[in-house]
C-alpha cells in the first residue's frame, strides 16, 4: 500500500529518508492499534514480518528490500515490546522458487509458511512468554 514511495522524486537522500520516515510513522501508528486490538482478545498472537519478494531487476529488488526494512523494524519492535512471537518471513521465503510472482508466494513458499506456522503452534511454550523469532 506504500509502494508509491519508491517512485517519489527527492532532491536529496535526506529528503527521501524523511519521506520514508513519515510513511513508517503512519504505518507504526496503525500497526500498533491493530496489534493492541488483537491482544485484547486474549488469544495467542504471533506477528509476521513482510517478506522481500522476488523481483527480476536486482537493483529494484535491493531497493524494495531496503524500504521494507523500515516496516519490518516496526513489526519487530512491536512484537518485542509486547513479548510476542515473530515469524520472520524474510528467512522463510528466501529463494526465487518460493515466489509465484514478484510479491506473492508460490505453492512452495506457501507450504514453507504453513510448515513454519504448524511447527510454531505445535511447539512447547511452557518455558515462558519471552519473545521468540522464528526464521524457518
Amino acid at each position: 500500500m506504500n509502494s508509491n514511495i519508491l517512485h517519489m522524486p527527492a532532491e536529496s537522500a535526506s529528503q527521501a529518508l524523511g519521506m520514508l520516515a513519515e510513511v513508517s510513522k503512519q504505518f507504526e501508528d496503525r500497526y500498533r492499534t491493530v496489534v493492541n486490538e488483537c491482544r485484547r482478545l486474549g488469544l495467542p498472537l504471533t506477528l509476521c514480518t513482510i517478506y522481500n519478494g522476488c523481483f527480476p531487476d536486482g537493483v529494484f529488488q535491493r531497493t524494495v528490500a531496503t524500504a521494507l526494512m523500515v516496516f519490518n523494524d516496526v513489526i519487530l519492535r512491536v512484537a518485542i515490546e509486547c513479548r510476542l512471537t515473530i515469524i520472520d518471513l524474510r528467512f522463510v521465503c528466501s529463494s526465487p522458487i518460493d515466489y509465484a510472482n514478484p510479491i506473492e508466494p508460490s505453492s512452495v513458499g506457501g507450504a514453507k509458511i504453513a510448515r513454519t506456522i504448524v511447527n510454531l503452534v505445535s511447539a512447547d511454550h511452557s518455558k515462558g512468554s519471552d519473545t521468540c523469532v522464528v526464521i524457518a
